[in-house]
């Protein structure tokens, strides 16, 4: 008997070597080991005041960011507006809000985010906690001329949004925080929420080392085509092309990994006018995180929940386009520094 249970304890043993190897073989081969994206990358301009082009490269924080960008020849912007992306995704989702807000005159950068960036992917989860983060997107907006701005974030960058907005409030005009509400309520029901508990508990499997790399990279990426259903074909495609590299999910990852080594500074009171939009089908963020925000938000406040899910700038472009445009509109301010109806006065006082 004590054979039999030996042998079938080797046996178990043997088999899950095997399909962890095998596991590992079919993600190796899922990668492209040519890096066409980031000999791509490296082949976009670097970026230069006045510039008409839409994609560069941009230094900032001893690194190399990719970017989209709008409105640099523009020699009377009505503002300046940077966009952070999320997880996992690229600047390529803001696409439509770069072309909308560039036409209505103002200055624009969205770029790829550390780990995203080919030339922005320090190795180690140390290099990726939210100190480093809120750093890059301040460098990014010094080396670009902004001086006071707007911002917008998604997922993980509306985590580094709101991060500014607590911490470095005299550079922002105004915030735009898409998905994820303000994180001290989102921690909160975390901690607290058993349904808000129950929609995060993903983030556990992202801390692991080595398997959700091997995961998403199985079967030519299925799981990430999965996940990006219902996004625009040219984001597909970027999106596939950015995370089929090696290295590259990695430094994604890295983000969670960072985060649970030890908490970012805490946020407190955010005092600037803000907007928050949310997917009422979100299927990570319930309504106890957001609906306990509000505590958390002393300046001007608007909401908007829209009949869609977490992706909101691929499934509900249109609504949200115009809901940061309006937004952005009502606080804009010329280079100069001069208050558009001194609205940012009139609603602070009011708030």
């Amino acid at each position: 008997m004590i054979r039999v249970l030996k042998l079938t304890v080797v046996a178990v043993f043997g088999l899950g070597v095997l399909a962890l190897l095998a596991l590992w073989i079919g993600a190796s081969m899922s990668l492209d080991r040519s890096y066409s994206h980031t000999r791509a990358s490296a082949a976009l301009p670097a970026f230069q005041p006045g510039t008409s082009q839409r994609q560069v490269q941009i230094a900032a924080s001893g690194l190399i960011f990719r970017a989209r960008i709008g409105g640099f020849d523009n020699p009377a912007p009505k503002g300046d507006l940077l966009l952070l992306h999320g997880f996992p995704e690229t600047s390529v989702m803001y696409q439509p809000l770069i072309e909308a807000a560039t036409r209505e005159g103002y200055r624009v950068v969205a770029f790829d985010q550390r780990g995203y960036s080919p030339g922005a992917r320090p190795e180690g989860r140390s290099s990726y906690g939210m100190a480093e983060l809120t750093a890059d997107a301040l460098a990014v907006a010094d080396a670009v001329g902004f001086t006071r701005f707007h911002l917008v974030g998604h997922d993980w960058g509306a985590a580094v949004g709101w991060q500014l907005a607590f911490e470095a409030p005299e550079r922002l005009l105004t915030y735009g925080a898409l998905s994820i509400p303000h994180v001290a309520a989102f921690a909160a029901a975390i901690a607290k929420d058993p349904e808000q508990q129950s929609r995060s508990s993903y983030m556990a499997f992202f801390w692991l080392p080595r398997l959700p790399e091997q995961t998403f990279a199985i079967n030519d990426l299925a799981a990430l085509r999965e996940l990006y259903a219902g996004h625009p074909a040219n984001h597909l495609e970027e999106y596939l092309a950015v995370f089929g590299e090696p290295g590259a999910m990695t430094g994604a990852l890295n983000w969670y990994r960072a985060a649970a080594d030890g908490p970012a500074k805490p946020v407190g009171n955010v005092s600037l006018p803000i907007l928050f939009i949310r997917g009422n089908e979100d299927i990570a963020v319930g309504r106890t995180a957001v609906e306990g925000q509000e505590e958390f938000i002393e300046g001007p406040f608007e909401s908007l929940e829209l009949d869609t899910g977490h992706w909101l700038m691929a499934t509900a472009t249109e609504a949200v386009v115009e809901a940061v445009l309006d937004h952005l509109d009502r606080y804009a301010v010329s280079r100069s520094g001069e208050k558009a109806a001194e609205a940012l006065q009139i609603e602070g006082d009011a708030g």
